[in-house]
């Protein structure tokens, strides 16, 4: 199975690696919780495995795959990540995907598909560290709400919404108002919790409640505690599939 939240990278690898090999891909995942699911119902002999992904990253996909199946990291970590890869006696492609990268790493992989998977508790925990070190994001946020200036957890907020020169900071009890654009709060908050659907809405992942289709085809998303259902633009519909 091929795991990305990019489709053009799930697409390369679904002709490159059966070009290469004639294995069946049973499933093209694009976020983790589609992934956890499929491992969850189905017996999966390898895995090509992003580890950036919003939501439930490819570390959490990895944990549920760990002694079941052989796991490839496909994975834009710099070079500081390489020693805890090739310490942990696992395959990785590093992105941009490079063909001879990927034909040296199906190579091994015919030579020990047979083989029980390696263990992966020493590559996860080296790349967790590596990723509480490699930065620290946004964790509150000073909001307008009236004449008082309120302090806000960004684990309370269910989405940021842009609204004129402001944006809307939207809680499960309120509503408030910070200067901060979204391209500003893309930069600064965990992509692996916030979620951008369109150009203007930020949302919290774990506040999603459901994602239904209108009239019109478009999908929109329900938040947990709140009224609105907001709009998912194309550029981003690919993070809902097989939700």
């Amino acid at each position: 199975m091929i795991v990305d939240d990019e489709p053009k990278a799930v697409n390369l690898l679904e002709v490159l690696v059966g070009q290469a090999t004639g294995w069946q891909l049973l499933a093209k995942c694009y976020n983790g919780l589609e992934a956890i699911a499929f491992l969850k119902n189905n017996e999966v002999d390898l895995v090509f495995l992003d580890i950036q992904m919003p939501g439930l990253s490819g570390l959490d996909v990895a944990k549920e795959a760990a002694g079941r199946a052989h796991v490839v990291f496909v994975t834009a970590y710099d070079q500081h990540a390489i020693a805890a890869f090739d310490q942990g006696a696992v395959d990785y492609v590093m992105k941009p995907i490079s063909l001879a990268r990927l034909a040296s790493t199906v190579q091994r992989l015919k030579a020990r598909i047979a083989e029980p998977p390696a263990d992966l508790s020493g590559i996860l925990a080296s790349l967790t560290l590596l990723k509480s070190e490699s930065r620290s994001y946004l964790r509150w946020v000073n909001a307008s709400v009236g004449a008082t200036i309120k302090l806000i957890t960004v684990d309370e907020i269910c989405f940021f919404k842009a609204d004129s020169k402001y944006t809307l900071v939207a809680t499960q009890s309120a509503e408030s108002l910070i200067r901060k654009t979204i391209k500003e709060l893309t930069d600064e908050l965990d992509p692996q919790q916030f979620w951008q659907i369109h150009r203007s809405t930020l949302i919290n992942a774990r506040a999603i409640a459901g994602i239904t289709r209108d009239e019109r085809g478009r999908q929109l998303v329900s938040i947990k505690g709140r009224p609105e259902k907001l709009e998912v633009s194309r550029s981003y519909a690919h993070l809902f599939k097989g939700m």
